[in-house]
């Protein structure tokens, strides 16, 4: 399906303006945009989510993949976005895909805060990063992870799309997750090695 396909199944406006406005956190903080529906289409062949997953995405922008993730796989989704225009984009997407799909609000939630200050459920089990934020915050995040996990345990797993080497770096040899899956986009990645997925689990 092409990207307007979707956003009109899902009955939301994910396209158009990428960067929702400035931002007072922008040198911490990369510009929104959201993850080609193509690469979901590939990621979701090769990597499984399940209805009682509950999803995090940091950086969520208008809630593209959140509206993606529960249409077809019914997990509880949570959007996390700093920039207020953007959120206020992802609860309007989130009331005309309800009216849409006739689905509980109750397994969607959007919040506008920074992603490092987010505080992670104790169900929360998969996250998700299309390198939203610098090194710094995205060290920060996961440790806020770690220190979840702590007090309650699970399985665990990050989902990164376009990886920059310092998050790869610093989940190799500073931390206990370890690389499970990479998922390559096969007709961009000849032209740009960081068109891929890598999915990293807590051991």
């Amino acid at each position: 399906m092409k990207e307007h396909s979707y956003d009109k199944l899902l009955n939301i406006k994910t396209r158009g303006d990428l960067h929702g406005g400035p931002s007072s956190q922008s040198l911490h903080y990369h510009p929104y945009e959201p993850t080609p529906y193509s690469a979901l289409e590939e990621l979701f062949r090769h990597y499984q989510v399940k209805c009682s997953d509950r999803v995090v995405d940091f950086g969520c922008g208008k809630g593209r993949l959140n509206f993606y993730i529960h249409y077809f796989f019914h997990a509880s989704v949570t959007g996390v976005e700093m920039n207020e225009t953007l959120y206020k984009a992802a609860v309007e997407n989130l009331g005309s895909y309800v009216r849409r799909t006739k689905s509980s609000r109750d397994s969607i939630q959007f919040y506008c805060c920074l992603a490092e200050e987010f505080e992670i459920g104790a169900d929360d089990n998969r996250f998700y990063f299309f390198n939203p934020f610098s090194i710094q915050v995205f060290r920060k995040i996961v440790n806020n992870i770690l220190l979840s996990v702590e007090n309650d345990e699970r399985d665990v797993e990050l989902v990164l799309y376009y990886p920059s080497a310092d998050y790869i770096y610093f989940l190799e040899n500073q931390t206990s997750f370890e690389l499970k899956q990479e998922i390559i986009l096969p007709h961009l990645i000849e032209h740009n090695p960081n068109e891929r997925f890598l999915v990293y689990r807590l051991i």
